[in-house]
């Protein structure tokens, strides 16, 4: 799927490219507004959330929670409901290059852990200043001019689902400046 655009016509209808995906991984059938109750598990949700952010659609991240689902960015702030999601989710519109790979750790029928890694090029000044803030870091040192660097994300990811949808997510995380030929991916 590409970035554009957010749905595409099919003879039975308008279906967004999160739907899209979901029906052909299973998680729910064609048929429009008829989506059968099919669990999702820890793998289905991150491969989700890979595509959601490699793709950087808010729209297709907030289509994996429930309509009141949680996502703790922090263990001190949560996104709660499909327009915070979204609003939140934004932000990784200003990321290029972006790589998620993950390996599921523990998994039950309604919950699960996985490990993930992220790369990506920081693409705005923007961006880095979020990312400086929200690392609580500081910015590591630069001179004007100086590009931007591409970043390193580690953490681990704990969901709790409700039939095809997660109700919440908790993530913890540690960011830094990938290293000068150092090869993350």
């Amino acid at each position: 799927f590409g970035t554009e655009p957010m749905a595409i016509r099919t003879p039975a209808g308008f279906r967004s490219k999160v739907h899209m995906w979901l029906d052909l991984s299973g998680v729910a059938n064609a048929a429009p507004n008829h989506h059968r109750e099919v669990a999702v598990n820890i793998e289905t949700f991150m491969q989700g959330y890979k595509a959601a952010w490699e793709a950087r659609d808010p729209a297709m991240f907030a289509a994996l929670f429930l309509p009141d689902g949680r996502y703790h960015n922090t263990p001190f702030q949560v996104q709660s409901g499909a327009e915070q999601l979204r609003e939140y989710w934004k932000r990784v519109q200003l990321q290029e290059d972006v790589h998620v790979a993950f390996e599921v750790m523990a998994s039950t029928p309604t919950s699960g852990i996985a490990h993930w890694r992220t790369t990506y090029q920081v693409a705005s000044e923007e961006l880095f200043q979020i990312w400086a803030k929200s690392a609580g870091t500081g910015l590591p040192a630069r001179k004007p001019g100086d590009p931007l660097p591409r970043m390193v994300l580690d953490g681990v990811l704990e969901a709790s689902f409700s039939g095809s949808l997660c109700a919440e997510a908790r993530i913890w995380w540690h960011s830094m400046p990938e290293t000068v030929g150092a090869s993350s991916r």
